[in-house]
């Protein structure tokens, strides 16, 4: 397939690694795993075996990753209703993943992760109903034999009515997992409903991966990890907004930092990037901000460019802006949505910080390790 001309949401925040390929749908962009792919031609290699048509096994395949791709989809469509918008949807081996330019409040994220397996058990029916409208009988056995032509609409019932299922586990990272945070949030702080969430996912994930060990099964032992350490991220992200608090951006911003100037080659912002720590740098046009050059920027324009050209041709424009009073918390999710992990702060239009993903981590430690010696301080 070929790639669609970047549009506003593609740009917004930085593609998800190892994709090939890439189609738009409703304004989305949807991006395939070169996995994706292996296992799509795991599946017609398994379903030539059966005694399925070509045909036949072209439809299951495509409906099977159809229907993985609408649960996505809903998740991103029912988020737009709320005023979130979707960086992307990766196809990945194992299900579909929605990036979402911030996380839904909790409210939001009942609805928003409701939607996916909803959908799932919505399309199972109807491939139960149109089964039963044939005059065919839903019998659990012919679900089961051998793949062919007779049994496809069964058969992508069932793969729904499991789709749907699975992803409402109350586990970390499936839907359901999202669903018992929302519902936690109601009566408990959300890092509290987040830890208890994470906890059931990955003590989920410890018996499921057990169980796949003695089987012997593999496959259930990698998604025993896959939601193991998706639970350990979310309960870790937890931690460190519990670490942020209520601070603001002033807190944490780095206020000592170089700029470059419009006229300036790329060869003059790799030296200002071999001579200091930095990696973010704004570009000054006179006393306004132009744009903001990230190293990977600076070294994609480099290689492609050569040392001459300038610094302005490969800059970001829209670069993210937030006020010294700004939430830390806030800004730290912005920052984890876009192409850059930096964002500049103004004091009305004077530039006075940055925020860099790095300095938000030392803050944290700083934070933890203050938070460690007032607690051993108590015990004592």
């Amino acid at each position: 397939m070929d790639e669609q001309s970047p549009s506003k949401q593609e740009q917004s925040g930085p593609r998800f690694p190892g994709t090939l390929g890439s189609v738009e749908i409703f304004g989305i962009p949807v991006r395939f795993h070169f996995t994706f792919w292996l296992i799509v031609v795991w599946l017609i290699v398994i379903g030539s075996k059966g005694a399925q048509s070509a045909a036949g096994t072209t439809i299951y395949i495509l409906a099977i990753f159809g229907s993985v791709m609408l649960h996505e989809l809903a998740h991103a469509l029912v988020a737009r209703r709320f005023g979130i918008q979707t960086i992307e949807v990766v196809m990945l081996p194992i299900g579909g993943l929605a990036r979402l330019e911030r996380q839904p409040r909790a409210r939001e994220e009942f609805w928003v992760a409701l939607a996916g397996p909803g959908l799932n058990l919505l399309m199972a029916a109807a491939a139960f109903a149109f089964v039963w409208l044939n005059g065919k009988p839903l019998l659990p056995e012919t679900w089961m034999t051998a793949p062919s032509d007779a049994n496809l609409a069964e058969r992508i019932g069932v793969a729904n009515l499991l789709l749907g299922v699975f992803n409402l586990l109350p586990a970390f990272p499936m839907d359901g997992g999202r669903i018992l945070r929302s519902l936690l949030s109601r009566w408990r702080p959300e890092h509290e409903a987040t830890r208890t969430a994470a906890r059931i996912g990955m003590g989920m994930a410890a018996i499921m991966g057990l169980y796949g060990l003695l089987a012997p099964n593999f496959f259930l032992v990698f998604v025993a990890f896959f939601i193991y350490a998706g639970a350990m991220q979310e309960r870790v992200a937890s931690e460190q907004q519990v670490l942020i608090g209520a601070e603001v951006v002033r807190s944490a911003m780095v206020t000592v930092f170089r700029t470059l100037n419009h006229g300036d080659s790329l060869r003059d912002a790799a030296a200002l990037l071999l001579a200091t720590t930095q990696q973010d740098f704004p570009v000054m046009a006179g006393p306004t901000v132009a744009g903001l050059l990230t190293r990977q920027a600076m070294l994609r324009a480099m290689a492609a460019e050569g040392p001459d050209a300038y610094v302005a041709g490969s800059m970001d424009r829209d670069f993210l802006r937030v006020t010294p009073g700004a939430k830390l918390a806030e800004v730290v999710q912005l920052i984890a949505g876009r192409q850059s992990s930096c964002a500049l702060v103004f004091d009305d239009d004077r530039l006075v910080g940055m925020v860099t993903a790095e300095n938000v981590s030392e803050f944290i430690m700083l934070r933890e390790i203050r938070q460690a010696r007032v607690s051993a301080g108590e015990q004592e």
